[in-house]
């Protein structure tokens, strides 16, 4: 309508509907953010790789990410990229920990890489939603 300022949509803040803050620890990663993570989780990957294989990675690092990442979720909430960032994965209930199928299908859904790409209103890639967690700062 041509009276209202902004649609509901349109101006609730991003992280609104999980109930998380706007900005500030707890909010939403911007994707930037969370982009540099995934590139630091990739290099550790390759990395890892590369030391256990003492050759070039190859497919291996591909392997390494998926372990690195889900066993890091699981015990910690975090993977290494996350922890450089500040970042942390968020369980649909406050407190608790990650449940092993939330992490290994958030992390074969984010090793496809298109489905991180595609965000929500709340800033959620599609690995998230699907697994109903965030990726939040813990700073």
């Amino acid at each position: 309508m041509a009276g209202d300022e902004s649609t509901p949509s349109q101006s609730r803040a991003r992280g609104a509907a999980l109930g998380l803050p706007a900005d500030g620890p707890g909010s939403v990663a911007p994707f930037g953010t969370r982009a540099v993570a995934f590139a630091v989780d990739v290099l550790v990957a390759a990395v890892v790789a590369g030391l256990v294989l003492q050759r070039l990675p190859q497919n291996w690092s591909l392997l390494a990410f998926g372990l690195i990442t889900v066993g890091s979720l699981v015990l910690v909430g975090r993977t290494p990229g996350h922890a450089l960032l500040g970042l942390q994965l968020a369980h649909p209930r406050q407190g608790e920990r990650v449940a092993p199928w939330r992490a290994v299908v958030r992390t074969a859904l984010l090793m496809v890489l298109v489905p991180a790409l595609v965000v929500d209103g709340d800033g959620r890639g599609l690995h998230d939603r699907l697994t109903q967690t965030a990726v939040i700062r813990r700073v």
